[in-house]
């Protein structure tokens, strides 16, 4: 019992050490969540600066948790770490899909393979809710481009056929993407059915008002 207070002594140094890494990064996390939620809402406002931004203070704190936690690998893969950094993903993904550029590489942001998929399947319902932005000004290609970038998403996702251990319960994602993606392409068939229904309409009532102008010659 000679050594106990020793080793008693060197426990309480290494769990306040944990102690004081976790709290640090549970504050980082929910910060980094707030950015990449501010993102994503500047994204779907069309203020791409402001979402550059936000995007570059969440990478900052990427960065952070990535070198903070690198002695404490138990923290950087608890659930709270890691959905900060899905959110993040998300935010990237979508800012790049929308806006027309290549998508982020997961080695580039710094996050976990799996944790960049969810982030991908994520952004799917982001999609949808610019694809519905869109749609209320009338149907346009732009609304097909995201449809089909939707499409994509749920096309490699479905490949990634490996246990929930390895993927973090990805297979439940994209069961949802495949629903959000199908209700999508149906808004967008109701639309273009519509437009052109309208556009017929208009074209008959011009036919109308041309016959009686020529009647009343």
């Amino acid at each position: 019992m000679d050594k106990l207070e020793e080793i008693i002594e060197q426990i309480h140094r290494s769990f306040e050490i944990r102690t004081r890494a976790r709290d640090q990064a549970l504050k980082q996390a929910r910060i980094l969540t707030r950015f990449s939620a501010n993102a994503i809402r500047a994204v779907h406002r069309n203020e791409h600066e402001l979402a550059q931004e936000h995007l570059s203070k969440a990478q900052s704190l990427v960065d952070a948790l990535n070198q903070d936690l690198n002695d404490h690998p138990d923290i950087y893969f608890a659930g709270y770490t890691q959905d900060a950094m899905k959110e993040f993903a998300e935010a990237s993904i979508t800012y790049a899909l929308i806006n027309h550029q290549s998508l982020p590489m997961p080695d580039v942001i710094k996050v976990e393979y799996n944790t960049y998929l969810k982030g991908l399947a994520e952004s799917a319902g982001e999609l949808r809710r610019k694809c519905l932005d869109i749609l209320r000004h009338g149907h346009s290609e732009e609304a097909e481009s995201l449809l089909n970038h939707m499409d994509d998403i749920y096309a490699v996702l479905v490949t990634m056929d490996y246990p929930d251990a390895i993927t973090g319960g990805l297979r439940r994602l994209t069961d949802i993407v495949r629903g959000i993606t199908e209700r999508t392409r149906g808004d967008l068939t109701l639309s273009l059915r519509q437009e052109r229904l309208e556009k017929r309409l208009q074209a008959f009532e011009k036919q109308i008002l041309e016959e009686n102008e020529r009647k009343q010659e």
